[in-house]
């Protein structure tokens, strides 16, 4: 777990440092009217945070096993108006939601890491995948639209 704190704690810092670099018109562009623009992918890993959190802590004393409940991420990005929001603030949520996603992961217990949980289909993982599973998800949206430096072509 430790390297997903220490992934986590990096984006927590790198992230800022990348928005503070782009143009108003990187940061706001959809590449295509269906594409979220590069303000509402951060948008979006907030919300991925909101939804785990809940997950991360659930997960450690339900029973017998903890069902993920989906959630519609389009609506979430949508109904939150992050284009239209300034970029800071969706930049201090996304510091503050990670922060807390760290202060939990540092006090999960060894023996609750192999807590089930399905994710959908049948298939059943570990809350040590999930968490993992967290950090790629936030670092193939990082790689593959944030830093792109093209994204808006």
């Amino acid at each position: 777990m430790q390297k997903v704190v220490e992934g986590i704690n990096h984006w927590i810092k790198r992230l800022p440092e990348e928005y503070n670099s782009m143009s108003k018109k990187e940061i706001s562009n959809r590449p295509l009217p269906n594409k979220w623009s590069k303000k509402e992918i951060l948008g979006h890993l907030c919300d991925s945070a909101i939804n785990n959190i809940e997950r991360f802590i659930k997960i450690q004393y339900e029973e017998p096993v903890y069902v993920i409940q989906s959630y519609n991420k389009d609506q979430w990005v949508m109904v939150q108006n992050y284009q239209d929001r300034p970029l800071d603030e969706i930049v201090n949520l996304f510091q503050t939601l990670n922060k807390q996603i760290v202060n939990l992961v540092k006090n999960i217990p060894n023996e609750k890491l192999s807590n089930l949980c399905n994710i959908g289909n049948n298939q059943y993982k570990t809350l040590e995948w999930l968490i993992q599973d967290y950090l790629e998800h936030m670092e193939h949206h990082i790689h593959n639209q944030i830093l792109i430096k093209n994204y808006d072509l």
